[in-house]
């Protein structure tokens, strides 16, 4: 295989390799890209639509879009082909500065779903910035008694590309005193130090221009450059000693503004001009150098502005110190930012409903929320919680997002409108906070029926009333809302005297007000039963029914009438025969007595039979009950044995009892029914029913009694 045919199989192997990733990424809710810096506003990054599998329409109608936080968004999404783009020139020096690996992150938003992906894009680095000296010019002092061999410290050039496109190398213009010497530091990086290759004779030359050359890797490689004046002194021999090769000091991000954060010290053992020690800084960013002032002569670190751990979280500067020989010696300090809680935590409403029905199932999303501190540790973690008493619950979905949902079934008629307050509390002591209220309005839905005022209804009405009287009102309420509670009126199907009930009455639809569409009399009809029904307009539509009596009330609206004896027909009237209305009675008459006419005394008679009759009747019931009054009295009387009758002499059947012998009595009556006496004879009574025992048992009538 030719090379270009393996370059092709590496290339297409490459990008199957970075789609099956980016699929895996976004089936775990998580794009990754990469895109050089310094591209221009526009440009591709990825083809976001394809990676979730999703079609061009679609992107409009579930709402896609890039969330915005309220911090400055580098990407937007492309409308109309799905693909996320740069919004702006991204510089990868000035957004990650001393950061191996340039990330940036932002999150995208399905609505439609209730869904959010995490962005992850890398800015990768370009050649676009060439090594510098922080100082284009340095002068060195170095005496003229200077042993061959000695090394100079020079100052290092900054670039702040990474990678091969940071700085590689360095050169020196050829000079026969002087030579470059190249060292590594703790951190990889590379420190020029100007060596004396020849010795130096201030009578001679009093002074040497050198040239630095600095170069970084890319492709064509860019350069930087410094001139080193070189100032030949006398004799110098004892250089400063720091007391400690590196000094660290942690403070917290809210000290004050021109507090001390730290002193260096440095001692040389000469004296005079040459045991004078100055300090200076020889390697700080330009963001440090606005942050921090160092005195010259004290060597005391001063902070000019606030610190702020969420922007950086340490600071490494290099402190020389020099006498007047221009010997010199170096230290490193390390001040560490600690955090402090002050930073509210900021939640932000993604995506919120503002209506839902009453009749949503648990657990249904009502708002999507995100919330961040820029804190860390404790102080940056948040907890969010809703007020007690509302049937929502928060559940968290995709790292720092967390949604709303229902947590039972709603009610409308008991709340209509919600405003749900969420909080988010930091872990900091004291926690800060921060809330956002999401207002929910509950939909109504038919779940309720009318309810009529009272159980049931009656009404009197009196007869003879005028046709469309109002009889009374009926009264329902609904406690749906809209449509749903709007109730309606109707009677019930029904009859009366083969007439329908609605001849008789009707009922207003909106109001329910009942009217008389007939006059009533009270000697046809004394009272009607019905059936109202209330109806909602709800669909389907629920109601309720309730009874209403209505009676009656006679009033004297007929004449009396005589039945007998009746008038008599005009013909009849006319001819002379028939009543005229006048009987005459004879002036023999006495008080009391009827008009004459067979007819009342058949009628007279007939009352007084019948009267005769029913008195009859009552003496003969009478007479009966005092029969079987008297009957029960003998019967008690004689249900015990009789005064000096043996109970042998008695044989009973059925409760009937009988002597076996006849008695002769005397009997004594007085006036006085206490003093009365019943003696009976004993010489003269007589067997009157001799006891025969049965023909196979012996035994007597009498049971235990001894016959004898």
């Amino acid at each position: 295989m030719s090379a270009a045919g393996r370059r092709w199989g590496r290339r297409q192997r490459a990008l199957l390799w970075s789609v099956l990733l980016a699929a895996w990424e976004a089936a775990w809710g998580q794009l990754r890209y990469s895109v050089p810096e310094e591209m221009p506003k526009g440009s591709f990054v990825g083809d976001v639509a394809k990676d979730l599998g999703l079609q061009l329409p679609a992107l409009r109608d579930r709402g896609v879009h890039i969330l915005d936080k309220g911090r400055r968004q580098y990407f937007a999404l492309h409308g109309k082909t799905g693909h996320l783009v740069t919004a702006e020139r991204i510089d990868r020096e000035q957004l990650c500065e001393r950061v191996p690996q340039c990330v940036l992150r932002c999150e995208l938003i399905v609505e439609g779903e209730m869904q959010v992906y995490g962005i992850v894009v890398e800015i990768t680095d370009i050649n676009d910035n060439a090594p510098s000296f922080r100082e284009a010019e340095t002068e060195l002092k170095i005496s003229e008694t200077t042993s061959i061999g000695s090394r100079f410290f020079l100052a290092e050039a900054h670039d702040p590309d990474s990678g091969r496109n940071s700085l590689q190398s360095y050169e020196l213009s050829g000079h026969e005193h002087f030579s470059l010497a190249v060292q590594a530091g703790p951190g990889g990086d590379q420190r020029p130090e100007l060596g004396l290759a020849k010795a130096l004779d201030r009578e001679e030359a009093a002074f040497h221009e050198l040239v630095l050359r600095a170069s970084d890797g890319g492709d064509p490689a860019l350069t930087g450059t410094a001139r080193i004046r070189v100032t030949v002194v006398d004799a110098n021999d004892n250089a400063p000693v720091f007391g400690q090769a590196e000094y660290t000091v942690r403070v917290p991000e809210d000290v004050p503004v021109g507090s001390t954060l730290v002193t260096v010290t440095a001692t040389d053992a000469d004296e005079g001009l040459n045991g004078q020690v100055k300090y200076s800084l020889k390697k700080i960013t330009d963001k440090a150098s606005h942050i921090f002032q160092l005195d010259v002569d004290m060597g005391t670190i001063i902070l000019l502005r606030s610190l702020d751990f969420e922007a950086a979280d340490s600071y490494e500067l290099e402190v020389q110190a020099h006498d007047a020989g221009a010997l010199f010696d170096r230290a490193k300090v390390v001040i560490g930012v600690t955090d402090v809680n002050d930073n509210d935590p900021v939640l932000t409403v993604s995506s919120a409903l503002t209506e839902i029905s009453e009749d949503s199932l648990s657990g249904t999303v009502v708002a999507l929320l995100h919330v961040q501190d820029r804190d860390s540790g404790a102080n940056g973690e948040v907890r969010c919680s809703l007020d007690a008493g509302v049937p929502f619950r928060l559940e968290k979905t995709f790292e720092d997002y967390f949604r709303v949902v229902t947590a039972r079934e709603l009610d409308r008629e008991q709340v209509s409108e919600y405003n749900v307050t969420v909080r988010a509390a930091d872990g900091g002591s004291p926690p800060l906070q921060s809330s956002a209220v999401l207002a929910l309005r509950v939909l109504d839905v038919n779940d309720n029926a009318p309810v009529f005022a009272q159980e049931r209804y009656s009404a009197r009405l009196a007869e003879n009333n005028a046709a469309g009287a109002l009889v009374l009102t009926v009264r329902a309420s609904d406690a749906d809302w809209g449509q749903n509670a709007r109730v309606r009126y109707r009677l019930s199907e029904g009859r009366v005297r083969g007439a329908p009930l609605s001849s008789y009455v009707s009922v207003q639809a909106e109001t329910g007000a009942l009217y008389a569409l007939r006059s009533f009399d009270y000697e046809q009809v004394r009272e009607l039963e019905l059936w109202v029904r209330a109806e909602d307009g709800g669909a389907p539509a629920l109601s309720s029914n309730v009874s209403v009596r209505l009676l009656i009330v006679d009033e004297n609206d007929n004449a009396p009438q005589v039945l007998y004896p009746p008038p008599a027909p005009a013909a009849s009237l006319s001819s002379g025969a028939g009543w005229s209305g006048v009987e005459l009675a004879p002036r023999s008459s006495e008080p009391g007595a009827l008009p004459a006419g067979s007819l009342t005394r058949w009628l007279v008679l007939a009352v007084a039979a019948v009267s005769c009759l029913f008195l009859a009747f009552l003496l003969l019931l009478l007479a009966l009950r005092l029969r079987r009054w008297r009957r029960e009295q003998l019967l008690a009387a004689s249900s015990g044995a009789l005064r000096g009758v043996p109970v042998s002499h008695f044989v009973g059947i059925d409760g009937v009892r009988a002597f076996l012998q006849s008695y002769s009595h005397e009997v004594s009556l007085t006036a006085d029914s206490r003093k009365s006496q019943l003696r009976f004879s004993g010489a003269s009574c007589c067997d009157t029913l001799p006891a025969r025992p049965l023909p196979d048992e012996p035994a007597p009538l009498l049971g235990d009694e001894n016959p004898a």
